[in-house]
């Protein structure tokens, strides 16, 4: 059992992916996308790439994998909410969606481990 709730985790494992991504020279472009379908944790843009990412965070599980929690109805949710993004913001380059592993201490929060999946799932 972790001393955090659910949020206090999944916001540190987003702030560590932003610090991963910039350090990457990714340019974060958004942060927290939300729409009532759905919601991106990060939009970042490296090398004219739009990114739309998601970032799961886990402490350890040797059972299963945190990407294997974006499944089929959670690539759904992100898609139609980097469709509206693309539309809002007028979006004239490539798009991919990447999804960010964070692996943290149950006890501190501290980074143990991130594994960056680039094109993790196609659009469609």
């Amino acid at each position: 059992m972790s001393l955090f709730s659910k949020k206090q985790t999944g916001d540190a494992g987003e702030n560590y992916c932003a610090k991963f991504l910039k350090k990457n020279h990714y340019r974060i472009l958004a942060r927290n996308y939300r729409k009532p379908y759905g919601e991106i944790d990060i939009v970042a843009e490296k090398d004219g790439v739009v990114c739309f990412v998601e970032v799961k965070t886990r402490h350890t599980n040797p059972f299963a994998q945190p990407f294997e929690a974006v499944d089929f109805r959670k690539q759904q949710r992100l898609l139609r909410a980097a469709q509206a993004y693309i539309a809002e913001f007028d979006v004239q380059r490539p798009c991919r969606f990447d999804v960010c592993e964070v692996f943290t201490d149950k006890d501190t929060l501290r980074l143990k481990k991130i594994h960056y999946i680039e094109n993790a799932f196609e659009a469609g």
